[in-house]
């Protein structure tokens, strides 16, 4: 319940939603990635789609009732997913039965999602480093050690011109008096 009121809020703000699905969307959180104008997939994340459940005890007549609020649930997230999705109803009932597991080409083929996201274009870097210490830990350690060390410089204080016993024992003189 609890998702489909967070996928009713994101489907009435006014604005644009941007949905970011970079690890999983299975369950409840694949029905509010459906409230999403723009949902993004990472190349390497997932989202999965099943039959609600619940756990129910009691009489037969009991066992009913849990039986028609599930078949209900089951007809409000597949709202979700034919709104986003434009799939049949019987189609998506039948992923919903198999718990399908989509990567995110199979989320954007099927209309789950709307693009995969992509490393965003970087102004080139200087890399002094080449060779085999490109990937070299111990050269990542002591460049990072380096720039903490550049950030913590303390400046030091000029000293003071060093005095001389005698004008150390004429201060101690002028006190006592």
């Amino acid at each position: 319940m609890a998702a489909a009121q967070i996928y009713n809020m994101l489907m009435d703000y006014r604005g644009s939603v941007t949905v970011k699905i970079d690890g999983i969307a299975a369950s409840a959180a694949s029905v509010i990635a459906m409230a999403g104008t723009r949902v993004l997939v990472s190349p390497v994340s997932m989202l999965m789609i099943h039959n609600p459940a619940t756990m129910a005890m009691g009489d037969a007549a009991e066992m009913q009732k849990a039986i028609a609020m599930l078949d209900e649930v089951k007809e409000s997230i597949i709202n979700a997913y034919e709104i986003k999705t434009g799939m049949s109803r019987a189609k998506l009932s039948h992923l919903m039965d198999a718990e399908t597991w989509m990567d995110a080409h199979t989320a954007v083929d099927l209309g789950f999602a709307d693009e995969i996201m992509t490393r965003p274009e970087v102004t080139g870097a200087e890399n002094h480093v080449t060779g085999p210490m490109l990937f070299s830990r111990a050269a990542v350690t002591n460049h990072l050690m380096d720039k903490l060390a550049a950030k913590c410089r303390i400046e030091k204080k000029p000293t003071q011109p060093e005095r001389s016993v005698e004008d150390l024992m004429e201060r101690l003189n002028l006190m006592k008096h």
